[in-house]
């Protein structure tokens, strides 16, 4: 599991998305959720505005899994 470190409270699914390398663009983002590529903490996820907050978990098909931790 990689690990994906934020400064901030939360991050959004699409800003996270990018942050970890998964996808280039925000409307590449919005292809891989809405094909239901896309899992939070085990459940298929459809919002690209979703809040992720520090311990949740993130799968993307073909790209592995995601752990948001918070950098101090």
């Amino acid at each position: 599991m990689n690990e994906v470190s934020i400064r901030t409270e939360y991050i959004k699914l699409d800003t996270f998305l990018k942050l970890a390398n998964c996808i280039s663009t925000g409307g590449s983002a919005k292809m891989l959720i809405a094909e239901g590529l896309v899992r939070v903490n085990g459940e298929s996820e459809e919002r690209r505005g979703r809040k992720l907050y520090p311990g949740d978990t993130v799968e993307v098909d073909g790209e592995g899994t995601f752990k948001v931790v918070r950098e101090d």
